[in-house]
């Protein structure tokens, strides 16, 4: 585990990393664009570490369980807490869209649209909801934790898991070994976070050298919406909820602070997962709901990506000069509430939803218009991803105090900062 002072200088270097990236796109771009391996690198480092960790994580904690049916309730719960809160996040940010138009103005002639820029997401088949779920049945066991895939991964380790609880004693020797091997795979993310510097460093200069600051400015008023409506839906919806569990959500974001410069330097919250489980099993937390709620999320709960899906939609049809009526608006919630679940699990695939998105709206808005986006998608990113990983930090807190697996007493502690290292 990664001590109290080491996770302290660990988000000053990633800080310092990230402006120091930021000064090298801006003023070298050419070198800044080189640095991209040292970004690709650790985020592949660190998803070279989720399936093992989710799937060691998920079965010690379910195989130490003495009651199976805790599992199936414990995934109920927050699956009805994702549709909630990404439904509320797609409202959010389609009144806002609606309210302050941002694509008001720019009266782009949907004629001049490049179809060549977007075709590899329009022309890609897009995973409709009976594929999402047969998806998540691995084809091999072997195969799912090759590609790395969370969902076949969890739900292979849940059987895995269930089977071994239902051994009794025969089953113990294999939990108690797997928990072992857990330590140790936890003693090489901390190894592989000593690199995250370097890591949000890479990322953060490629993506100011490759894309720039200045030629954003046309689109601002879209980036700058976006990401006042994540905060809000961050400081009030989000805040709500915590209130709920008898907690606040600043300790809370302040927990987990190295997580956050960790995604805001990658724009990718996959690479804070791991320490993400490891400090929210330190906070209090159920160890076996942890391990459930947290990969779930990853796929289920992006309450980021859902206020992007509906602003981009919204921008696009402003931006071309295109009504669309309320029934238009609850299509569109309508579609996403199932499509958005796909959205992580291929690269690209939030593009390919925003494309599926359009289509079901009969050529009302042109699919290509999603090309308006395209030059800002990366420099969004960033929110989409630092809103989701605090959704999904907020959301495993919720279940764990609506499923009566929370130590309050414990939270309220860790999140003071007078025990930090209870679990070290």
């Amino acid at each position: 585990m990664i001590q109290a002072s080491q996770s302290k200088s660990l988000y000053i270097q990633v800080l310092i990393a990230i402006v120091a990236g930021v000064l090298l796109g801006y003023f070298w771009p050419d070198i800044a664009v080189q640095m991209q391996p040292f970004g690709d690198g650790f985020v592949k480092l660190v998803r070279m570490m989720i399936a093992p960790i989710i799937f060691i994580t998920v079965v010690v904690g379910i195989g130490k369980l003495t009651d199976t049916a805790e599992v199936g309730r414990i995934g109920l719960k927050a699956i009805i807490y994702f549709e909630v809160l990404t439904t509320v996040a797609m409202l959010v940010g389609l009144i806002v869209g609606h309210v302050i138009e941002p694509g008001h103005g720019l009266n782009v002639d949907p004629a001049s649209l490049d179809q060549s820029a977007v075709a590899r997401y329009t022309n890609a088949p897009h995973q409709g909801a009976a594929d999402f779920l047969l998806a998540i049945i691995p084809d091999t066991i072997v195969g799912a934790f090759a590609r790395g895939d969370i969902l076949p991964v969890l739900f292979f380790a849940v059987l895995f898991g269930i089977a071994l609880a239902h051994l009794g004693e025969r089953g113990r020797s294999v939990v108690h070994f797997l928990d072992d091997a857990g330590a140790a795979l936890f003693g090489i993310i901390g190894m592989i976070m000593r690199v995250a510097p370097l890591g949000a460093f890479g990322a953060m200069s490629f993506t100011i050298g490759r894309y720039g600051i200045g030629a954003l400015a046309q689109l601002g008023i879209l980036m700058l919406c976006f990401y006042i409506t994540c905060a809000v839906f961050i400081f009030v919806v989000m805040s709500t909820v915590m209130r709920m569990t008898g907690l606040r959500l600043w300790p809370l974001l302040k927990y987990i602070r190295e997580e956050f410069f960790i995604v805001l330097g990658t724009s990718s919250s996959e690479a804070a997962l791991p320490t993400l489980m490891e400090k929210l099993e330190r906070l209090g937390c159920n160890r076996p709901l942890v391990g459930l709620v947290v990969p779930l999320g990853y796929a289920f709960n992006l309450d980021g990506t859902s206020i992007y899906f509906t602003m981009a939609i919204t921008f696009i049809a402003q931006a071309l000069n295109i009504p669309l009526s309320w029934g238009d608006y609850v299509v569109i919630l309508a579609v996403l509430l199932l499509t958005s679940k796909g959205a992580a699990a291929v690269t690209g695939g939030g593009f390919i939803t925003l494309a599926a998105t359009l289509a079901t709206l009969n050529g009302k808005v042109p699919v290509a218009g999603i090309v308006l986006v395209l030059a800002i998608d990366r420099f969004m990113s960033e929110a989409r991803a630092i809103t989701n990983l605090f959704g999904n930090s907020v959301a495993t807190v919720f279940v764990a105090w609506w499923e009566g697996q929370l130590d309050i007493e414990q939270a309220r502690r860790v999140l003071a900062d007078r025990e930090l290292a209870l679990a070290e």
